[in-house]
């Protein structure tokens, strides 16, 4: 089910919504500049009795588009919002590249919120030589943002094959991204400094040959969290989820596994 919500920040999400209405609640948050359409390939395959909701975050997919509001803390402020907006006094919270860091500082300003933490292709900072890179690149864009930049910029964050037709969808929503978005979103991840290590159990994921957040700086970023679990897959780029969304789910699922089923929707009050 897609429907829209309407958070105390004051933007509308699109929602993807799927599963059985009171077992474990899952969020999944998104990278730069991608949508819930990210998920695809894995929404299929995850166990039918969570409640999983995939989000268009902020300036993304067919959520809101506001004039400013795209730093890390920024989006990070929608996801309790978003909690409180789907009554999930709780989730486990999972994001890819810069929904890791928008995962991870929701985390940290919202213990209560967060039973757990899964991110993929991430590193304890954005600000990287990949990144500062097509800094220039990025701040020249305008509108309408050129196929040409998005195909090679997507293509370049797989290592593995994925379905052309999987690809050329998720190239033609990330063109529909404004210039603007894709300069700020590239501005807040820039400046994204982590705070306080997160307390709940953390799994960190990725793959040996990214290319945007090296098999050392995820490593770093699991070493970063204690007791966090670290799974890199051989062979994959920045996109497990895209690239091998069988190993994604198996390895999710897995950890999910280990924290027993405590955090279904019913029976748990709202704390923040």
């Amino acid at each position: 089910m897609n429907r829209d919500v309407e958070l105390s920040t004051g933007v509308r999400l699109r929602v993807v919504e799927q599963g059985r209405p009171n077992g474990l609640p899952v969020v999944l948050l998104h990278g730069w500049p991608d949508s819930a359409q990210s998920y695809e390939r894995v929404l299929p395959l995850l166990p039918p009795e969570w409640r999983v909701a995939a989000v268009d975050q902020r300036g993304h997919g067919q959520s809101d588009q506001p004039e400013r509001g795209y730093a890390i803390d920024d989006f990070a402020a929608d996801v309790p919002a978003l909690l409180d907006a789907l009554a999930m006094p709780r989730a486990v919270l999972v994001g890819h590249s810069m929904g890791s860091f928008v995962a991870r500082r929701a985390a940290e300003r919202s213990p209560g919120r967060i039973s757990s933490l899964v991110l993929i292709g991430t590193a304890l900072r954005a600000r990287n030589t990949v990144l500062l890179d097509i800094e220039a690149t990025v701040d020249a864009l305008q509108d309408p943002v050129a196929l040409s930049f998005v195909r090679e910029f997507q293509e370049s964050t797989v290592a593995r094959p994925v379905p052309a037709d999987f690809m050329t969808r998720v190239i033609e929503a990330s063109a529909g991204v404004p210039a603007r978005i894709w300069q700020a979103v590239l501005a807040g991840l820039l400046a994204y400094e982590p705070g306080p290590p997160p307390t709940c159990p953390t799994l960190v994921l990725g793959g040996t040959s990214d290319g945007l957040f090296s098999a050392e700086e995820q490593r770093a970023a699991a070493a970063a969290i204690p007791g966090a679990r670290l799974e890199l897959v051989d062979g994959i780029g920045h996109c497990l989820q895209w690239e091998d969304p069988e190993r994604f789910v198996a390895l999710l699922a897995d950890f999910v596994q280990t924290l027993g089923d405590t955090d279904r929707q019913i029976d748990l009050p709202i704390t923040r």
